[in-house]
């Protein structure tokens, strides 16, 4: 069952300890099947609810999962195995179109927004037991929510938005529970949801966003959660349009008790309009990052949502990190105020080299995806394949297998490092490297 490999351990942290060991080395694979706990307590001479208490805290760290009857195995993918792992480094002299980052001449400058956050600070220093939200970086965000039709409820400042989604999920779920994700979907939302020890049902979507009848299919299945990205969808580029919105708000209104979690991915660098899900469950979050506009190192994401949802969110921050640098959300503020980013140049420039990509590709018998934001999705029939001969070829890209469960394989070409110069000789690579493949969905 386990080969060479033994568990050791007299309690049930130190057996826990060792099977993780061995998943992280790779002694123990992905849905290898682990000793039945009585079996493995007369092995080890403990008591069985000792080996039940640690599979118990394996399942709650999203290492291995239980099916009844059938045992519990190492999970497909654990949470010491991430999908940002599954990535492709460009070597010297290879172009790197894989890492997902934006293109930094977009990015504005932080100096002045930083001063001036400094010289506020320097009048009124931020001090403990003084709120988490700086009044203006509040002020300024809660106004561009109204602008946009999401409903009010409480502020509160987070780490970015896998941070947002972490405290919301933990906030309402336990291991155990089932939430859909998009598919393909944000590698690193699909390893949280491991890390959780949450089960991720697949939700597949096409240019409008998530197919209704996938998310009505989640819900019934058990799914206490549904996570959606409003626009720029990573990796496909999709955009929740209104009629799509308009018919996943009646789906969730037959389904009250269920937690919608938004990822406004695109705010500031897309020229879509937003058609938010929120308020059409009782618990609800909305987040907004300022990683892709303003820059990746400015790690501030204003979250609202519900009431229960956000007191819980701010009173767990107020627990840890206590709250976010108001340093930081004062200089988010001031790139607010002075419209540091003017997001129809920068949709323009991103909308440009992907259309042109596209289209260069669509003229290769290639079909392509990516309405908005700095993506573009080709499916394609050999994953490895492609992306080794790409890369052969001068072109690093993102394997699909980062973003998928369920779905077909794909590569995630990011457009923010091409110029105009580029667009022919990648689109020729890409043809190259898979050949004509029959149009169809992300799915």
């Amino acid at each position: 069952m386990l080969g060479e490999y033994r568990i050791t351990g007299r309690r049930a942290s130190e057996i826990a300890a060792s099977v993780e060991r061995a998943v992280g080395s790779g002694d123990l694979e992905p849905g290898q099947l682990l000793p039945p706990m009585r079996e493995l307590a007369t092995d080890l001479g403990v008591n069985p609810n000792t080996v039940a208490a640690a599979y118990r805290t394996l399942r709650e760290r999203g290492v291995i999962e239980t099916a009844g009857r059938r045992g519990s195995r190492v999970r497909p993918r654990p949470a010491s195995t991430p999908r940002n792992a599954i990535r492709v480094e460009a070597p010297p002299g290879v172009r790197d179109l894989g890492a997902g980052n934006p293109d930094t001449a977009l990015l504005p400058p932080l100096d002045e927004a930083l001063a001036v956050a400094a010289r506020h600070h320097a009048k009124h220093p931020t001090l403990y037991g003084q709120g988490p939200l700086d009044a203006e970086f509040a002020r300024l965000a809660r106004a561009s929510l109204d602008a946009d039709g999401v409903p009010p409820g409480p502020l509160a400042a987070t780490f970015g938005a896998l941070d947002a989604i972490e405290r919301v999920l933990a906030a309402h779920l336990r291991a155990g529970d089932a939430v859909a994700v998009e598919d393909p979907g944000w590698g690193s939302l699909l390893d949280l949801v491991t890390a959780l020890g949450l089960k991720a049902l697949p939700v597949g979507l096409d240019d409008d966003g998530p197919l209704p009848a996938d998310v009505e299919r989640a819900l019934v299945a058990g799914a206490r959660a549904v996570v959606v990205t409003d626009r720029a969808q990573n990796p496909t580029g999709a955009v929740l349009t209104a009629a799509r919105a308009a018919e996943l708000r009646s789906v969730l209104g037959r389904f009250p008790h269920a937690l919608v979690v938004e990822d406004d991915h695109g705010h500031a660098i897309v020229d879509q309009p937003l058609h938010p899900l929120a308020g059409a469950t009782a618990h609800w979050a909305f987040v907004r990052s300022a990683a892709k506009a303003y820059g990746p190192d400015l790690r501030v994401a204003v979250l609202t949502g519900d009431t229960v949802t956000v007191d819980r969110v701010q009173g767990r921050l107020g627990l840890g990190p206590g709250w976010v640098s108001t340093l930081l959300q004062r200089a988010v503020a001031h790139l607010w105020a002075s419209e540091a980013v003017d997001a129809r140049a920068v949709a323009r420039a991103y909308g440009e080299r992907r259309d042109a990509l596209i289209g260069a590709l669509a003229r290769r018998g290639v079909p392509a995806y990516g309405r908005s934001g700095m993506n573009v999705w080709v499916p394609v029939p050999d994953e490895t394949g492609a992306v080794t001969r790409l890369l052969h070829a001068g072109w690093a890209v993102a394997p699909g297998a980062r973003f998928r469960m369920s779905a077909a394989p794909g590569v995630r070409i990011t457009v923010s490092a091409l110029t105009q110069a580029d667009i022919e000789p990648i689109a020729a690579a890409v043809a190259a490297a898979i050949g004509p493949v029959p149009t169809r969905s992300y799915g």
